[in-house]
């Protein structure tokens, strides 16, 4: 597998083959979004892909892992992070704040896992239900690419849990505002192997992120011998250093917003500046020290220091003088190759407007 050997390479290959994959790919669901019948599910999918291209973007990196396949992965992982960005809106801006109906929309991120599920009635809670088919559409990609890929079978069970603790954490803190801190602190304690270092807040960023799925369904797609020990080092690595680091980071930025809103915002949880500063650097440590132990550690390591990097760049961190502050401490810790791509995310970020 030709992965890229230096943060240059990468960033060249990200440039010339990922982000115009990801485009390619989102094109079609947008085009799908704008035909559906209800204007309240219309409005949330396209909302989710306006505002979210650089999840899908961020996330199709891992497809450069895929080698022949990384065409299908790219398709996949478009797919699987736009139903989670849609579901995300559904439920964020919802019409709704019942459980039973974010358990139903969840189980089309666990049913698009499985290659030859019958998909389900995800809208069965809720008033609006036409989408067209569009929901179902987004499901049946990621069954078909997942069953095209010829290690899936060893990836499957790791992917379905963090599929679990995802969909859990999307309906703990959808419901009612003074119900949320509660469910998450008893979920929390329900986990004690997999929480044992992390507070429930930590806990609960590691389980929001979709990256782990995406490093294993790109690793089964095009990793010749992946084995399911394999799968479970990955699984074990990314969890939870690797995707709590890239889920603070996304709460890092939108604390102004989540303040303005009401809304949960996990770095709202730590006592003070300084022991968020150190949280969100002990992730970046811990996530790069895991990762030093799977194949290709330099391909990992780079995703995580290119985390800090995009997020830091990130337009809300130039505007907002508490954040500007703290990002240096932040993205210092990353080394040279952080300070690199997060040159490269400020010129793309800028580019991208014009």
């Amino acid at each position: 597998m030709n992965i890229p050997l230096n943060s240059p390479v990468m960033m060249y290959r990200i440039y010339k083959r990922v982000l115009p994959a990801v485009h390619r790919e989102l094109a079609v669901w947008r085009n799908r979004a704008e035909n559906i019948p209800d204007p309240e599910l219309r409005s949330q999918a396209l909302a989710s892909i306006a505002d979210k291209t650089f999840h899908c973007e961020g996330g199709a990196i891992y497809a450069l892992l895929a080698g022949e396949k990384f065409s299908d992965a790219v398709s996949f992982i478009v797919s699987y992070q736009t139903i989670s960005d849609y579901l995300d809106n559904l439920c964020d801006r919802s019409t709704s704040l019942n459980p039973l109906d974010f358990t139903a929309l969840h189980e089309a991120l666990t049913d698009a896992l499985q290659p030859g599920v019958p998909v389900k009635r995800y809208y069965r809670f809720r008033a609006e239900q036409d989408d067209g088919g569009y929901l179902e559409a987004l499901v049946k990609n990621c069954q078909e690419k997942a069953g095209s890929f010829p290690f899936y079978r060893q990836a499957k069970p790791y992917t379905l849990k963090l599929a679990s603790l995802y969909g859990d954490l999307q309906i703990h803190k959808h419901v009612a505002e003074e119900e949320r801190v509660k469910r998450l602190t008893s979920w929390h304690k329900a986990h004690p192997k997999e929480s044992a270092e992390l507070s429930w807040y930590e806990f609960s960023a590691a389980a929001g992120s979709t990256l782990g799925i995406f490093c294993l369904v790109s690793y089964a797609a095009g990793s010749a011998g992946f084995t399911a020990l394999d799968a479970s080092r990955i699984y074990e690595r990314y969890f939870p250093w690797m995707q709590g680091l890239h889920i603070m980071l996304d709460y890092f930025i939108d604390q102004d917003e989540d303040e303005r809103g009401g809304d949960l915002n996990f770095c709202f949880y730590y006592p003070d500046e300084a022991a968020l500063i150190h949280g969100l650097t002990r992730f970046y440590h811990r996530a790069v020290s895991q990762l030093q132990a799977l194949p290709d550690a330099g391909f990992h390591r780079r995703v995580a220091g290119g985390l800090l990097a995009i997020y830091l760049a990130d337009p809300k961190v130039k505007e907002n003088g508490r954040l500007k502050r703290r990002r240096r401490r932040i993205l210092t810790s990353g080394g040279k190759a952080s300070v690199f791509f997060y040159l490269n995310g400020w010129v793309y970020r800028r580019l991208s407007k014009t």
